[in-house]
């Protein structure tokens, strides 16, 4: 059957979580593909006063995903930006310096052991011969790109992930995404998208592809992906004429940032998988009724996969890996001013993006 299984895998990887801000819940299921593609991350004390969740969602392989579940916030909390109290600085950084990190004879290590057995076996016995002594490691900060060997020359991986991270700091909210993943946000009840998903046939994607030298086919990149921002997928970026935000395809993320107050009631993150089968209103809706009768936020996420899942391979919908993150604001949190308010003050990286409310 292709990428599919005959069968769906439905064991569940769930988790909760919660501090005096937020109480969250997580789930992820393989399903139909053949393999497990999908990478997250949950991190409600990211420091004593942010919380930090994102949702992976890799192509062409898991190793990219991964890479980022494990270091993308060790970025957002590592970039002087941060220290500086500009979050969304320091998480647009940390997208672009995934990209950076997975190139030369480090970035190849790491990924080899994120991904098969024999790469996995490769790489650790190449990070005992090549990687820096412990007597050097200390010397510079982040050293990724000093570290020498075999694969120094390693441009970065062919696969790709998209990424969307939500960073809750007091009362603000900032959403970085690249690619399809999605961030909704529930807001007197209603469905308010914090991100927008990234196709070849949006204008301004399209402008940034064939200005760099690519095209679009089908709805896909040269043919191939159909996403537009992606992290990883290095054989997109390769015009050295050009900076990492206007290749072909960028890891540049959109970023939004809204204002929390007492109208908002929970969060969601989530991949294509769930959104190919869901509107964002259909999922708020559902989370809502859900949440009457059902305390444990991992078990709503259970539910929303398995409705999601399709009875066969027929269509293609509903046979994707599936993973979600919902994250619900602790109260009381104090409104500055009205929802609308709030709304109207959304920004975004490229001034385009705007808090939508989706009512299909």
């Amino acid at each position: 059957m292709g990428v599919y299984l005959s069968t769906p895998k439905t064991e569940k990887f769930s988790e909760d979580g919660e501090n005096d801000r937020v109480r969250y819940g997580l789930a992820s299921m393989q399903g139909w593909r053949s393999t497990m593609e999908d990478a997250h991350a949950a991190y409600p004390d990211l420091d004593a006063s942010t919380s930090f969740f994102g949702v992976y969602d890799g192509h062409g392989g898991k190793v990219v995903a991964k890479f980022c579940a494990k270091y993308l916030h060790q970025q957002v909390l590592k970039n002087e930006a941060y220290a500086a109290g500009d979050i969304g600085t320091s998480v647009q950084r940390a997208f672009f310096r995934m990209d950076e990190m997975m190139r030369g004879q480090r970035g190849w290590r790491e990924l080899a052991i994120l991904g098969d057995k024999f790469n996995k076996f490769s790489g650790m016995i190449e990070g005992l011969i090549w990687s820096p002594r412990s007597g050097n490691s200390n010397d510079q900060v982040d050293n990724w790109a000093f570290e020498e060997g075999p694969h120094s020359d390693f441009s970065g991986p062919t696969s790709g992930s998209t990424a969307c991270v939500a960073v809750l700091r007091n009362n603000q909210l900032f959403v970085a995404n690249a690619g399809d993943s999605r961030c909704v946000i529930s807001r007197k009840g209603q469905a308010y998208n914090l991100s927008r998903d990234h196709k070849p046939d949006l204008e301004v994607e399209k402008e940034r592809i064939l200005k760099a030298g690519g095209f679009i086919h089908a709805g896909r990149v040269n043919g191939c992906l159909n996403l537009a921002r992606a992290i990883g997928d290095v054989e997109f970026k390769q015009n050295k004429f050009l900076p990492a935000e206007k290749q072909i395809v960028t890891a540049n993320p959109d970023i939004n940032t809204i204002e929390l107050c007492d109208d908002d009631d929970f969060l969601v993150l989530a991949c294509d998988g769930i959104w190919d089968c869901m509107s964002s209103l259909t999922l708020v809706d559902f989370i809502h009724e859900q949440l009457q009768y059902e305390s444990k936020l991992s078990v709503v996420c259970e539910r929303v996969l398995d409705r999601c899942l399709a009875p066969s391979t027929a269509t293609g919908e509903g046979c994707d890996n599936m993973t979600m993150v919902l994250v619900q604001f602790k109260k009381p949190i104090k409104c500055a001013s009205s929802s609308e308010e709030q709304s109207s003050q959304s920004k975004s990286a490229d001034n385009e993006l705007e808090i939508e409310g989706t009512q299909d």
